[in-house]
């Protein structure tokens, strides 16, 4: 398994692009985007737990039904959301102006929006722009890059991960770019992530993939505890690779498995240090849980509290918001077995054993948590459980860009 270069167009018949088109007058960056693969995919999805859900989400979660997909619509700067039957109106006509670049059916067509909720998408600018954005498709890293930037809004650092494996001597590539600063909670992956791979893979194998990938990444990424209403993560596989069909049960799907997982977490870590206003990314590692599920919850409500993420932006070793945070997880521990470590550049030093206050250096603490990636190590017992999560600080930045995000 080695990372390679070129994003979502890394693997074989990928083009990407994107276009300005004005979708919000006030910016002049690109915010329309299109990925098409030149052979129809299996495809695989996840979307929001939010009630309240997109027109592009609940348009998609009808049209990958099939588990088939072409292309991907999406655009950034109004998310389509609670805007009624012009909304959904307007997110048919997306998949039906992608079609028809390419005479094929809208049903194959995923379509995804992310930026304002409320406001009514302005489809005579996606109309206007969609010829240019058919001519913007390339098959290589900048066509990758164009349609990364069109679907970014408060995010300031670019989150893609391409890798490549080999299956029985065949090389399998896989590519994904992710969009998403704020509104990021775990209950399924709350951003837009659209994945590719040229390998062979069934319906049923990618579901499952990606499920297991986006249960061990996404689902334990926390920014700011609000889950959106426009998430989603699309996987397209188009076979070119010319592998031997991967199907649950096998050697090569668990080898697939692991490079889809491993892209997502990478691009899961890449969304926390990029968090609305973040100055650092925090993981929190527990380990001694009696089960995995059971160090999920822990390392969740750690990087998920507030209390936490403000100290760490204060670098103020604080260890008992970590316990507090673990009491209220609804986690089964002991609190008189949990040992706390702050550790970064290859340097830690533990503030609670047993539960309870050790003496340490506040200097060196401070001088760990002054670093731009913190790690929280959590011994919460002495079984096998552990598992991982991600989040950032919580800074005063992070209220300056929410506070009037939509003037």
């Amino acid at each position: 398994m080695k990372e390679i270069n070129g994003g979502v167009c890394a693997p074989k018949g990928f083009r990407a692009g994107g276009i300005f088109c004005g979708i919000k007058p006030s910016s002049q960056k690109r915010d329309l985007a299109l990925i098409y693969s030149e052979k129809l995919c299996n495809a695989a999805a996840v979307f929001t737990k939010n009630r309240v859900k997109a027109a592009s989400v609940q348009l998609t979660q009808k049209h990958i039904s099939a588990g088939l997909l072409r292309a991907i619509i999406a655009n950034s700067g109004n998310a389509n959301a609670c805007t009624g039957d012009a909304g959904h109106a307007a997110a048919r006509k997306m998949a039906e102006l992608a079609a028809d670049l390419f005479a094929i059916s809208p049903g194959h067509v995923a379509v995804a929006s992310t930026g304002v909720i409320g406001v009514p998408l302005p489809i005579a600018a996606i109309e206007s722009g969609i010829e240019a954005l058919g001519n913007s498709l390339q098959g290589d890293e900048a066509g990758h890059a164009a349609a990364l930037e069109a679907i970014m809004t408060t995010d300031t650092r670019k989150k893609e991960c391409s890798l490549e494996i080999e299956l029985d001597g065949v090389p399998v590539r896989l590519g994904g770019m992710v969009k998403g600063s704020g509104m990021i909670h775990p209950d399924m992956a709350t951003m837009l992530c659209f994945i590719t791979t040229d390998a062979a893979v069934s319906k049923q194998a990618l579901d499952a993939g990606l499920r297991r990938a986006v249960g061990c990444s996404f689902n334990r990424l926390s920014v700011d505890g609000d889950t959106s209403t426009n998430d989603t993560v699309i996987i397209m596989a188009n076979g070119q690779a010319g592998n031997v069909i991967i199907e649950e049960g096998t050697p090569a799907f668990e080898l697939f498995s692991q490079a889809l997982e491993k892209l997502c977490v990478d691009l899961a870590r890449k969304t926390a240090r990029d968090g609305e206003g973040a100055t650092k990314l925090l993981t929190a590692s527990v380990s001694g849980a009696k089960d995995e599920e059971t160090a999920e919850k822990l390392a969740k409500a750690v990087v998920s509290s507030s209390l936490v993420k403000a100290a760490c932006f204060g670098a103020d070793a604080n260890w008992g918001r970590v316990l507090c945070a673990m009491g209220y997880s609804g986690a089964d521990f002991e609190p008189g077995e949990v040992d706390v470590f702050f550790a970064a550049g290859g340097k830690e030093v533990q503030v609670c054993q047993g539960g309870v206050s050790l003496a340490f250096s506040e200097d060196e603490a401070k001088s760990l948590l002054s670093q731009e990636e913190i790690t929280i190590r959590i011994k919460a017992g002495s079984s096998s459980g552990s598992a991982e999560a991600w989040g950032c600080d919580l800074t005063y930045d992070y209220v300056k860009i929410n506070g009037d995000y939509r003037t």
